[in-house]
């Protein structure tokens, strides 16, 4: 099947007839695009469209070969194969144990190696050594492991931190990165982190962006943190390092810095090395500046030091070198910059109210990217270089859309407390009259340092909030980037204060609009922002008369103690609870000092392996707003860390949040 111009035919069906807004089970029904391979010479790409199922919660795949130059897309079948990387040898892919090429862009495919169970494969530019990573036993904290005749044991026996991080808890393995001659089997791979508990890929997320090949295939780079227990708990200090396979030899390449070194990426001509880098150590959340290594010499140039922003997004190099394209936040949404590595000069290329996710390919005078905004889920766009001028490639769900009335989204300035100027953004309902007044939701954004923007999410989608006949006031409050280094540094330390105040700003000012119902207006936020709704709860002298806070911070003395990254909280608290003076974060800045004055409905939602903000935060905050007498629901997910990411979960969050909103709004 030839399809010209996307994937138009393939938009879910409705799931309700007559429908002309947003549902829950449209949410997370919509397709999802995925680009798993671009070829070298960025003519074509191939990438996966996905579709949840409701029932199994499985997302359910189909792949497509997609000709950027003319538009073209065709069904593309790979069983059960997964493309591993795209090169001028042909398309690699891992089914099982094997490892398969095509010289025909998927069409057919030979035998290329046998690996075994293995993750984040890739093939070296020559063709003949391949790296890898798979899960070691390095310590033995498990019962069973250390005592070998209690196999039914489920002990866990610990002796320093680190003992979790993210969702699970730490059970002696470790991620390790493995290379291995095709010449030889897959058992003289060799371990290049040798026994050490150290992480590459690094997690809880990290992938095969973690690791890559010189392109004289001479040297394998990846990333780790050199640090374990205590240390690495404490610390943001992630380096690069570099293998030399002739001579066994390892390098760290960003010993110098102490902070995060992250996403290293070689120019097409194999002089420079460019990656992302922060400073300061412990700030997970510091300048991420982008520096680049001449390759030969060795000489380290920061790019963007001048520059009074962050690259939090997207580093992609030109076909020729001579550029560096990047996305980032920029007054409240993300746009795509060109850098020149020569002058570090910066430039602006698109405009307006959307998302530029990620750059995939280069076609002379554009870039292929992929975009979102508030009512649309990511599609692939054209980039024209010299206007930023945009054309959407691909209409993976345009039938959906087509029977959906959209949002409208507003970016006011507002006025602060201290004088400043405060970009907001207004969602408003579908078929908005301004003659009524709506109820009003306060969105309060986690992170505490990430971009609010125009994105799309299946949890907080700001559309379906405005489908249900709200408005939706969402402020770019102190500590969120896009607005200057020193806005995204002025959180830290400062949770309780100067933010609150901006939140707050926020909503008188929209009480002041004649469609906002000021009677009626909620507060609602997950992680930093559930922490900001228990906040507000205790000093919003009645401006809000309803909270719902998912995977928020209660209080500070006991998350401080039970969380697993500790240099975030070190950083962003000022230290710790037992520190002389004690921080504000423990005192002023603590919610749980402020239940005396709740005297409101409050919903909490919980994940039960969420860590970094573990259980008893949720737990504690339900039961100080029963115990208080106040109306209140406590909404429990055992299976859940700090997101939601099962599908038949993620309706019943919709449902009852909504639910919650009829009630007590």
């Amino acid at each position: 099947m030839k399809i010209k111009n996307t994937l138009i035919a393939l938009a879910a069906p409705l799931l309700m007839n007559a429908q002309n807004v947003m549902t829950p089970e449209t949410l997370w029904t919509l397709n999802k695009i995925g680009v798993s391979a671009v070829s070298p010479d960025q003519s074509s790409l191939i990438y996966s469209i996905g579709k949840t199922d409701l029932k199994t919660e499985k997302n359910n795949k189909k792949n497509y070969f997609f000709n950027i130059k003319n538009g073209d897309a065709t069904n593309l079948d790979l069983g059960k194969k997964s493309i591993v990387q795209w090169d001028k040898n042909g398309v690699y892919a891992q089914e099982g144990d094997k490892i398969y090429l095509s010289k025909d862009a998927g069409k057919t495919w030979t035998d290329f190696y046998t690996l075994g169970e293995v993750d984040n494969v890739i093939i070296s530019p020559d063709g003949k050594k391949i790296a890898f990573s798979k899960e070691v036993l390095v310590e033995k904290v498990m019962g069973k492991d250390k005592y070998s005749d209690v196999p039914k044991s489920t002990a866990h026996i610990y002796d320093d931190l680190n003992h979790r991080h993210w969702d699970r808890f730490n059970e002696g393995k470790y991620n390790h990165v493995f290379v291995v001659n095709i010449s030889e089997t897959a058992d003289k791979a060799k371990d290049l982190l040798q026994g050490k508990p150290w992480d590459s890929p690094q997690r809880p997320s990290g992938g095969s962006e973690d690791f890559l090949w010189s392109p004289d295939s001479s040297q394998l780079l990846y990333v780790t943190k050199p640090l374990s227990g205590a240390a690495y708990a404490q610390s943001t200090n992630t380096d690069i390092f570099a293998y030399d396979l002739s001579s066994g030899t390892v390098k760290n390449l960003t010993e110098s810095n102490k902070g995060y070194d992250v996403n290293p990426k070689f120019s097409p001509d194999g002089k420079y090395l460019s990656w992302q880098s922060m400073e300061r150590e412990g700030f997970e959340a510091d300048k991420n500046d982008v520096k680049i290594m001449d390759w030969k010499s060795g000489k380290t140039t920061n790019l963007t030091k001048a520059w009074d922003e962050s690259v939090v997004g997207s580093v992609f190099w030109s076909q020729d070198s001579k550029d560096i394209y990047f996305t980032t936040a920029w007054k409240g949404t993300i746009q795509l910059f060109s850098l020149n590595p020569k002058n570090s000069k910066i430039q602006q290329v698109t405009k307006g109210d959307f998302d530029v996710t990620d750059i995939y390919a280069q076609n002379k005078n554009s870039l292929l990217v992929s975009r979102t905004d508030m009512n649309h889920n990511a599609d692939l766009f054209s980039v024209d270089l010299k206007n930023g001028a945009m054309k959407q490639v691909t209409e993976i769900n345009k039938d959906t859309y087509a029977k959906i009335t959209p949002s409208k989204t507003e970016l006011k300035m507002v006025k602060t407390t201290d004088g400043k100027e405060m970009g907001v953004w207004f969602i408003y309902p579908p078929n908005f009259d301004p003659a009524k007044k709506y109820p009003t939701l306060l969105y309060c954004q986690g992170g505490p340092q990430s971009a609010l923007t125009q994105f799309f999410s299946v949890r907080w989608n700001f559309a379906l909030m405005a489908a249900n006949d709200y408005i939706v006031v969402a402020p770019n409050r102190r500590g969120m980037p896009g607005w200057g280094t020193k806005w995204n540094e002025d959180i830290s330390k400062d949770w309780g204060g100067q933010p609150m105040r901006d939140y707050l700003a926020a909503a008188d000012f929209a009480k002041t609009l004649p469609y906002v119902d000021g009677d009626r207006m909620g507060a609602v936020g997950a992680s930093y922002g559930g922490y900001s709704v228990y906040m507000l709860a205790g000093i919003h002298e009645n401006r809000f008369k309803t909270f719902i806070a998912h995977d928020g911070l209660f209080d500070m003395k006991s998350w401080f103690l039970t969380t697993e990254e500790l240099w975030f909280a070190k950083w962003d608290l000022g230290g710790s609870p037992y520190d002389t003076p004690t921080p504000k974060s423990y005192t002023e800045f603590n919610p749980s000092n402020y239940v005396n004055k709740w005297n409101k409905p409050m919903m909490v939602i919980q994940g039960g392996i969420d860590y970094r903000v573990p259980y008893e935060q949720g737990q504690e905050a339900f039961q100080a707003a029963k115990l208080k007498g106040l109306k209140t629901k406590f909404l429990y997910f055992p299976n859940e860390n700090h997101w939601v990411l099962h599908a038949q979960n993620g309706l019943v969050w919709q449902r009852e949040f909504f639910e919650w909103l009829k009630e007590t709004l």
